[in-house]
C-alpha cells in the first residue's frame, strides 16, 4: 500500500513527557501518517532537544525534525554548533534549529539568565550561522567570545540548516526578523497573533513564521472542544499576554482569569467559541478552514500539539487535516 502525500507545511510537536518506549514509534507514525515535520522541545527538567531530534531523524526516513527550542545560556555557541552541524551532515536537509532566551524562570534557577538577553541572542544567532557556514570566526561580544574558532571542513554539512530564534516579545521578535531565518511561535498562535508578530518581525527577506497550536480533530465538534481544554489552561497568566492581546475577546479573558481560583476552573468556564480560536480544535472540515486561516495570517509552518492520555492515537485524528 502506498504512503499518503506528505504535507510539508503541517507538522506535530512531540509531547515533552511522552514514555520514552513510545517516542520512537509516535515519530514513525507521525512519518507514516504525511506530516511534514516533528518538532521536539526542551523544557528544563524533561528531555534533551538535540538527543531527541538524533534519535527520532535516525529512526525515520523523510520527515523533518525541529528543535525547538535551544536556549541561547544553557550552552557554548561553538559547542553548539558542532552537535547541530553533526546532525545536519548525518541528515541532510531535514534539520531545523529555533534558538531563544528560554523561560526566564528556569533560566534563572541554573544561573544563565544574562542581564542582556536579546544582546546574547543576537551574539549567538550570528555566531552560530558563521560557524556553521565554515566561517572563521572572531567574536569579542559581551557574551560570545570566539577566537579564530572554525569548523573542519570533514565536519561541515552540505546543507546548513535554518536557524530560527524561538521568541515572544516586540523586541525579541525584530531581533529574529533582523537576524534569523524565522521565527517559532509558542502557542496559542491565532491568526490575529501571527499578523501582529509579523509586524514586529518586518523582515526584509524570505523568513519563515513556525506556528505552534494545541490541536484536537473529532467528528464531533464538541468532544474536540471539550478536549482542548486542558491544554489552553495556563494561557490566561501574564508571560501569555503577546498571544491574547490581539483578540477581539482579550479583555474578557483576563478579566475570566482573574475571577477563577485556578487555572482548571479558569479552561472550565472559557466559552467555546474562545477555544475554537484558541486552538485548531474541532471537525476535521473546521479544522481545515483554521489551518487555511493561520496560513492566509502568513504563517509558514504550522505545527499541531497533541492532546489527551494517547497522543500516538490522537495523530490519527489529526492526519484527517491533512486530507484537504
Amino acid at each position: 500500500m502506498s504512503s499518503p502525500a506528505t504535507d510539508r507545511t503541517v507538522g506535530v510537536l512531540l509531547p515533552r513527557d511522552l514514555p520514552a518506549d513510545r517516542i520512537l514509534p509516535y515519530a514513525r507514525r507521525a512519518e507514516e501518517l504525511g506530516f511534514g515535520a516533528l518538532w521536539v522541545v526542551e523544557d528544563l527538567g524533561f528531555r534533551g532537544g538535540i538527543a531527541q531530534a538524533a534519535a527520532v531523524l535516525a529512526s525515520t526516513d523523510r520527515i523533518r525534525v525541529g528543535i525547538g527550542l535551544l536556549p541561547a545560556g544553557a550552552r557554548n555557541v561553538a559547542f553548539a554548533a558542532l552537535e547541530i552541524a553533526s546532525l545536519a551532515q548525518l541528515f541532510p536537509g531535514r534539520v531545523d534549529v529555533a534558538v531563544g532566551h528560554g523561560m526566564p524562570d528556569w533560566m534563572r534557577s541554573v544561573g544563565q539568565w544574562p542581564r542582556s538577553p536579546l544582546t546574547l541572542l543576537r551574539e549567538y544567532v550570528d555566531a552560530l550561522r558563521a560557524l556553521l557556514r565554515g566561517e572563521l570566526t572572531q567574536r569579542r561580544g559581551q557574551y560570545v567570545h570566539l577566537d579564530g574558532v572554525q569548523l573542519d571542513p570533514s565536519a561541515l554539512p552540505d546543507v546548513v540548516p535554518d536557524i530560527l530564534a524561538g521568541v515572544r516579545g516586540p523586541k525579541s521578535l525584530a531581533l529574529s526578523g533582523e537576524a534569523a531565518d524565522g521565527t517559532v511561535l509558542a502557542e496559542p498562535v491565532a491568526p490575529e497573533y501571527a499578523r501582529a508578530a509579523l509586524g514586529h518581525i518586518a523582515a526584509g527577506r524570505p523568513h519563515r513564521l513556525v506556528a505552534y497550536n494545541i490541536a484536537s480533530v473529532d467528528a464531533d465538534p464538541l468532544t474536540a472542544l471539550a478536549a482542548a481544554r486542558p491544554g489552553l489552561e495556563w494561557i490566561g497568566e501574564p508571560d501569555w499576554h503577546a498571544h491574547i492581546a490581539p483578540l477581539p475577546f482579550a479583555d474578557e479573558l483576563v478579566a475570566l482569569r482573574s475571577g477563577c481560583a485556578s487555572r482548571e476552573e479558569f479552561a472550565r468556564r472559557m466559552p467555546d467559541d474562545w477555544v475554537a480560536r484558541l486552538a485548531v480544535a474541532g471537525s476535521p472540515e473546521e479544522a481545515r478552514a483554521r489551518l487555511d486561516g493561520l496560513r492566509a495570517a502568513g504563517v509558514t509552518d504550522i505545527v499541531l500539539a497533541p492532546v489527551g492520555p494517547d497522543p500516538v492515537g490522537a495523530l490519527e485524528s489529526l492526519a484527517a487535516v491533512l486530507g484537504a
